[in-house]
């Protein structure tokens, strides 16, 4: 039986310990008992961890050797999948955050679009604490040792702020504009074309997809328009499909 993976909150040496409610789901939900043997991620690699202590806020393991099935850091690391997320109605939007860790993306920007409803743009600062828990538990699940970041809220003009993303990524924004078009350009073809980029920046629109404006801003900004194909995909549809296929683009 596979054992069920937690990515540590503190690793100190041979000890690791989960602490808040991160130790309270394992603690009270689980019903962890001191002994019991998991995979703990510790950040660069993943050990076999037993349990020592047990509190309803902390939760001690021995760290033992380290485990060599699941998924590594560096697998993670060597994707390097940022995708840049339009706000949309937070129970799809959330889904989609969670599959996209699943994944394999490695950062996630949420975006305030022309097409966000602002009402959600106004409340998606105060969800970042739930995304965070989102992303590290999807990564749990997923067997990954780190969770991907997860930003606060931008603006889309931030994108292109230095530092926000790499100079040297291939960015490609999915523009439903392109579907009919004689000139589509395919995701899966452009980053075929680019598989020796060592990073990719993937941009999804909101319900709506980008304006017409917003294209031309990204244009501008160096990003190259692509589609999905001849159907038209909901926006956490589009957001899942876009990564799977970045990831198999570097494989």
């Amino acid at each position: 039986m596979t054992r069920r993976c937690w990515i540590a909150d503190e690793v100190t040496g041979d000890t690791a310990a989960l602490v808040g409610e991160h130790a309270a789901h394992l603690a009270r939900v689980l019903r962890a008992e001191i002994g019991q043997e998991f995979d703990i991620a510790t950040g660069d690699e993943v050990r076999r961890g037993i349990i020592t202590t047990i509190s309803y806020d902390r939760i001690e393991f021995a760290l033992g050797k380290k485990q060599h099935h699941g998924l590594k850091s560096k697998h993670w690391a060597a994707s390097r999948i940022t995708l840049a997320l339009a706000i949309f109605k937070f129970d799809r939007m959330e889904w989609a955050i969670e599959k996209c860790t699943e994944i394999g993306v490695a950062r996630i920007i949420p975006v305030i679009a022309r097409r966000s409803d602002v009402h959600l743009a106004a409340a998606a600062a105060k969800r970042h604490e739930r995304w965070l828990r989102i992303v590290r538990q999807a990564a749990e699940q997923s067997r990954r040792s780190a969770p991907p970041e997860i930003t606060t809220p931008v603006k889309l003009k931030e994108l292109d702020d230095p530092g926000v993303l790499s100079a040297s990524a291939t960015r490609v924004v999915l523009a439903e504009s392109l579907v009919e078009s004689e000139e589509d350009a395919r995701l899966g073809d452009v980053l075929r074309s680019r598989s020796a980029e060592a990073e990719v920046a993937l941009a999804v629109g909101p319900e709506g997809g980008w304006t017409e404006s917003e294209l031309t801003w990204f244009c501008d900004a160096g990003w190259t328009a692509a589609s999905l194909g001849t159907t038209i995909l909901r926006a956490e549809t589009a957001a899942i499909v876009a990564t799977a296929l970045a990831m198999e683009a570097l494989r």
